[in-house]
């Protein structure tokens, strides 16, 4: 059988880097985009390392996920990576958390078109673009999985978090169309909403330790979700048997949100 890779979209952290190290010890091979200023290299370069300590090919590339060209040079590279391990995309998750988080009323700096557009664009959209040049580049086809990490926050309100919740709640809706328009070619796509989780990403969002605190109170499991929960959950729902699980919003969060 030929060696599965996932590909990586927020892969330096979070839920991203989790997935990354889960799918590696696995045996996948792994193409992992991020975007990191140079300050962030050595924690990057330190990921890179252990991925290839599990023996599989690793491949990283830097630069802004949602850009047309990064991704069409992208694709091309990880064509050439797969097709001489002899290998095939089996999974693809979007991890991109870099969106403005601004209220839409201020008066210092209320949330711009150009912001909201971007936002859109690259927590949502570019979802769409990757898994049609994917497609369209023979490197996910049948068998494969398509997973977009969302948030409780497509359907409730947080205080600056309006950009980034119709982000999440297009993304949602992207995986439904997709989830139908691939069901022929027999790849599935589902959108994964985890419980509140320590990333980078939260503890930009103004009024995360409240966040936090609150999930904490109400979770059973009497703690907050890791990026590690959610990984090991990816790499069971990425086996063959579960073909027929597409479309959905799946919860993976240790029963906070039916607590609270």
């Amino acid at each position: 059988m030929s060696r599965p890779w996932i590909v990586v979209l927020g892969a330096s952290s979070g839920f991203g880097a989790a997935s990354a190290r889960a799918f590696a010890r696995s045996g996948y091979g792994v193409f992992g985009a991020h975007m990191d200023r140079r300050g962030g290299m050595p924690a990057v370069e330190a990921l890179v390392a252990e991925l290839k300590s599990y023996d599989v090919p690793v491949l990283f590339q830097n630069g802004n996920a949602a850009d047309d060209d990064l991704r069409a040079s992208s694709v091309a590279q990880l064509k050439e990576a797969v097709t001489a391990d002899g290998g095939h995309v089996r999974v693809l998750l979007h991890s991109l958390a870099f969106g403005t988080l601004r209220p839409y009323f201020s008066e210092e700096s209320p949330l711009s078109r150009r912001q909201l557009e971007m936002t859109l664009d690259v927590m949502a959209n570019s979802l769409v673009y990757w898994t049609q040049d994917l497609v369209k580049a023979g490197l996910l086809a049948r068998g494969g999985r398509v997973y977009a990490m969302t948030s409780a926050g497509s359907i409730v309100a947080w205080p600056s978090y309006g950009a980034v919740s119709a982000a999440k709640s297009a993304l949602e809706s992207h995986v439904r169309q997709l989830a139908v328009e691939l069901a022929p070619q027999g790849i599935t796509a589902n959108a994964i909403m985890a419980g509140v989780t320590l990333t980078p990403a939260l503890e930009k969002i103004p009024g995360s330790d409240v966040l936090a605190a609150a999930a904490l109170k109400h979770n059973p499991h009497g703690r907050l979700t890791t990026p590690e929960d959610v990984a090991s959950c990816l790499t069971v729902l990425a086996r063959p048997e579960t073909a027929w699980l597409t479309g959905n919003v799946i919860r993976l969060d240790g029963g906070e949100m039916i607590a609270g």
